[in-house]
């Protein structure tokens, strides 16, 4: 454990973020800003308003020599090599973030991985899953995003995306999800599908989540199916992946987690429907505690938490 902040990135297509977090957790000096967009942000662009965030954070909090540096980012990328090349930045592709964030702090550890896994660490670590130790951390926005914490350590996979809920499938003869198969939870739950759906039900065409969620809460019955697809969907997605790893906790997140007291009920109704063991009936499904700071504090435990969720240097 270090006295020394952690310099904590988070990057996703509509917003970046930086902090300095300590080793409980606590985040300090945040920035946020628009994640640059358009025809002339190439990857130097981008990586330069990077540069110019840490600098941000740097000033507000006083610190210079960080204790290391944690990153989560949005994928596809090479892990842990941390190559990305996220599917909302298209001025990034095969980007080498881990690298060049290196050569600016060559002497304290720097690792990247999956925005969706860092909030699940986050979670885990100081948030709805602290104090146990099996957690699935599920994130709700133009995707769908997870990580998987089994016997208090995060599961990384082969590749680095063990955990990733999204493309579960939760009916074999559902509509096409946009990797290509058919039928997955992303296909069901995200934001853009579940405007596009509601859209063709009757509802109003270029309408947002929000909108629908608040005319859902009006009692808008298109609405309102929407999102009890959306829950169910969810609800049969948990019940496997808790049938299968024991979990002791769920924690829903992401920039759709205010509509999350409209998915419960059908959320828990399908969750009930499909498990039957004792032990998959007693897991806590409950939203993220942590909001928008989950991403930075579970980039932050990468380096502060040990090997709990960092094991592969």
């Amino acid at each position: 454990m270090t006295d020394r902040p952690v310099l904590a990135i988070n990057i996703g297509g509509v917003r970046l973020a930086a902090a300095a977090v300590d080793s409980g957790g606590r985040v300090s000096a945040a920035v946020r800003l628009a994640t640059p967009t358009g025809p002339v942000v190439d990857a130097e662009v981008l990586w330069r308003t990077v540069l110019a965030l840490i600098d941000q954070v740097r000033v507000r909090s006083g610190e210079r020599d960080f204790a290391g540096v944690g990153v989560g980012c949005g994928g596809p990328m090479q892990w842990p090599a941390g190559e990305v090349s996220p599917l909302h930045l298209p001025a990034w592709r095969n980007f080498p973030l881990r690298k060049r964030l290196q050569e600016e702090f060559p002497h304290v550890p720097v690792r990247v991985h999956n925005d969706a896994i860092c909030v699940a660490v986050g979670e885990h670590w100081r948030g709805a899953g602290r104090g146990v130790h099996n957690v699935l951390g599920v994130v709700v926005s133009a995707g769908v995003g997870g990580g998987l914490i089994l016997d208090g350590r995060l599961v990384n996979g082969s590749s680095g995306n063990a955990g990733h809920l999204g493309h579960v499938i939760v009916d074999s003869g559902g509509p096409p999800c946009s990797c290509g198969g058919r039928g997955c939870l992303e296909a069901y739950v995200s934001g853009p599908v579940l405007v596009q759906w509601a859209a063709s039900q009757g509802w109003r065409i270029g309408g947002t989540v929000r909108e629908l969620a608040v005319d859902a809460e009006r009692g808008h019955p298109v609405a309102q199916a929407a999102m009890r697809r959306a829950g169910d969907a969810l609800g049969v997605a948990i019940a496997s992946v808790t049938n299968l790893c024991d979990l002791d906790v769920v924690a829903l997140g992401g920039d759709f987690s205010t509509s999350f007291p409209l998915l419960f009920g059908p959320l828990e109704e399908a969750f009930s429907r499909h498990v039957w063991a004792t032990y998959a009936r007693q897991v806590r499904i409950v939203p993220a505690e942590l909001g928008q700071e989950a991403g930075l504090v579970g980039a932050a435990a990468l380096v502060l938490a040990g090997d709990k969720y960092w094991s592969v240097d």
